[in-house]
């Protein structure tokens, strides 16, 4: 999991993702990944629109959200 967060920093791909609090609350958020460390990675939270700081251990999924342009004629 640590490496497909350093490759989302890496590329600047926001991200959906499925999350474990440490109270057991599932929640999906929408993340920026700002710095990604050993343990925890700092991200924009667009739930809260916050810098938040999330363990990655308790990340159960991470989508990349692939973004596609809608033409006009």
């Amino acid at each position: 999991m640590r490496n497909r967060l350093v490759k989302s920093m890496d590329r600047n791909t926001v991200m959906d993702m499925m999350y474990l609090s440490n109270s057991g609350e599932v929640s999906k958020r929408r993340i920026d990944v700002l710095r990604v460390g050993e343990v925890s990675f700092w991200a924009y939270c667009h739930l809260r629109r916050s810098k938040r700081t999330f363990t990655i251990d308790n990340v159960l999924a991470l989508v990349p959200i692939i973004a596609t342009e809608s033409r006009v004629i």
